[in-house]
């Protein structure tokens, strides 16, 4: 599993709170916009948790911006092709158990954050009712080892090696391992239409 270093974790808490300020955002409407109370909100801002993904991407939205400059402080500037290669990418900070590689940080103006995830088996995840996220626009996730069972507002799936889904990420929807191994897939997250032209 890839874990973000502390300071990084700080260094992204002080970009999206120098964001916040810079564009006149209140703590309460970025909280409103990311899901989370006030409270966490804040706690998240001064670095004293770790981000989800979900969270990151809810604040790139609003802020208008790439995840790309939340996560390092510039902006992507390729536009013809971008190459990551095996292992490569920006390891993004995530939820336990789960580690994301963004597969094309530096190409600008992106359709979609393409991202290599890692979950690992846990029985007891696997057991425990998944818990659902949601972001704007939508998804297709692409198994390529192990099994993963994925759940859509209600709907439980099985997907297998080879097996892919693709669904409205508006709606709740969450992943976990089983079958007694880690999971590997590709999740492609595209923005809205309207989102993406911007």
């Amino acid at each position: 599993m890839i874990y973000m270093m502390d300071y990084s974790i700080k260094q992204i808490a002080e970009r999206i709170k120098g964001l916040r300020e810079l564009m006149d955002i209140s703590t309460a409407e970025m909280a409103k916009a990311t899901d989370v109370s006030e409270e966490e909100y804040i706690a998240l801002e001064n670095g004293e948790n770790d981000f989800s993904f979900t969270f990151i991407y809810k604040c790139a939205e609003r802020f208008g911006i790439d995840m790309v400059d939340i996560l390092k402080g510039s902006s992507p500037t390729l536009s013809s092709f971008s190459i990551a290669r095996k292992g490569e990418g920006i390891p993004i900070v995530r939820r336990a158990g789960f580690s994301y590689l963004h597969m094309a940080p530096f190409f600008k103006n992106k359709t979609a954050e393409p991202f290599y995830v890692k979950t690992k088996y846990s029985k007891e995840a696997e057991e425990a009712p998944i818990t659902l996220s949601k972001h704007e626009g939508q998804e297709l996730d692409i198994v390529i080892k192990g099994t993963l069972k994925v759940q859509v507002e209600d709907k439980t799936e099985i997907l297998g090696e080879g097996d892919t889904i693709y669904y409205d990420s508006g709606k709740g929807h969450g992943m976990v391992a089983i079958g007694g191994e880690d999971c590997e897939f590709y999740a492609i997250v595209f923005k809205h239409k309207e989102k993406a032209e911007n």
